[in-house]
């Protein structure tokens, strides 16, 4: 007899214990609000009747806490959420103005800043025409983007405006070559930017949709 007691004291008593805790925690986060929540949800009459062994003021309390609890998990999870935020910015803040104070790692921080500036928020149309060029002798021919036009210093040294042309390597287009031309050379490609990367990263594999050669101006400038 007392080996079964043990072992239903053993089943029974975490159960009760985690009752009791439950219990506690749900009535001390919920006391200060059930009151005005219960008079509110009384004068709706949602609850008129009784359920089982319990008594409409039961259940009206009851239900009254459920939905405090609730509003109390929602409004946790959003308050987690906005100091979470707030922290994360704030952090990339004081990240960046340290970068932005060391020697050296400045200067490849801003450049990299600024030219992941330029592709992705600006609406300037870097990196947005394709262009087939003579690359790397007249006769062969190479995929190109349009970056900007070339540096002023530049263009003035060979009295003609230049065009900054980045020639992709394959398979890797994150590398490749800077290379400016004169308008005259470059062929216009009717292509989208993200065709041309595919052709290259698949080394000429994935050949995009047949596309006419524009040797005219283009509406790029």
């Amino acid at each position: 007899m007392k080996k079964y007691f043990i072992t239903g004291l053993v089943i029974l008593l975490p159960v009760t214990i985690t009752i009791i805790v439950l219990g506690f925690v749900t009535n001390f986060l919920t006391q200060p609000f059930v009151g005005f929540v219960s008079h509110f949800l009384g004068h709706l009459n949602i609850i008129n009747t009784g359920f089982l062994f319990l008594t409409p003021e039961q259940l009206l309390r009851y239900g009254s806490q459920f939905l405090i609890l609730i509003v109390l998990f929602v409004v946790t999870v959003t308050l987690g959420i906005i100091t979470r935020w707030f922290f994360i910015n704030s952090l990339i803040r004081i990240s960046d103005k340290i970068l932005h104070r060391i020697p050296v790692v400045n200067t490849v921080y801003k450049t990299t800043q600024e030219i992941i500036k330029t592709i992705f928020v600006s609406d300037k149309n870097s990196f947005k025409q394709v262009v087939m060029v003579p690359f790397p002798k007249p006769g062969n021919y190479m995929i190109g983007l349009i970056a900007r036009e070339a540096p002023e210093a530049c263009s003035e040294k060979m009295n003609e405006e230049l065009i900054s042309v980045l020639i992709p390597t394959t398979p890797n287009p994150t590398t490749g070559f800077l290379v400016m031309y004169k308008k005259e050379e470059l062929i216009f490609l009717d292509m989208k930017p993200e065709d041309a990367i595919k052709f290259i990263v698949s080394c000429g594999v994935i050949i995009p949709g047949s596309y006419s050669l524009k040797t005219v101006k283009t509406n790029f400038f």
